[in-house]
């Protein structure tokens, strides 16, 4: 038996179901509170184990990221604490003349990550 695959259309209805509501009212609910239209319903009547897994996977990579925004914070400080050692003056700018490059990169990363707003959640986008 040809292994199925996910399909897209599918996932990204399963990522946007209410489900609390579905289980109180029986009916499919987007998370927005619309209905599911007669075409979404008829999709997500025959959905598969594939596109339940690849839902899942989705939805982990947005935990996974949402994770990593709520932990940058303390990732900084435990980033530039070594670095504080080292200093008199302990402004950020001091510690960057510490930094190697592969250091400015990472201090890079972790001030994108706490000053980028935090993104919706979006099927296939994480």
């Amino acid at each position: 038996m040809p292994k199925t695959q996910a399909r897209p259309e599918t996932v990204v209805l399963l990522c946007d179901t209410d489900a609390e509501r579905r289980i109180e009212t029986g009916n499919w609910y987007h998370l927005d509170g619309r209905p599911f239209s007669k075409h979404e319903q008829s999709l997500i009547d025959e959905v598969t184990r594939d596109d339940f897994a690849e839902a899942r996977t989705q939805l982990k990579r947005y935990e996974d990221y949402r994770r990593t925004l709520d932990g940058a914070p303390d990732a900084l400080d435990q980033f530039l604490a070594p670095f504080w050692d080292r200093l008199d003056v302990k402004i950020l700018g001091n510690a960057v003349e510490l930094m190697n490059e592969d250091e400015r990169a990472e201090l890079d990363r972790l001030l994108g990550l706490i000053v980028d707003p935090i993104r919706p959640f979006t099927p296939y986008a994480f």
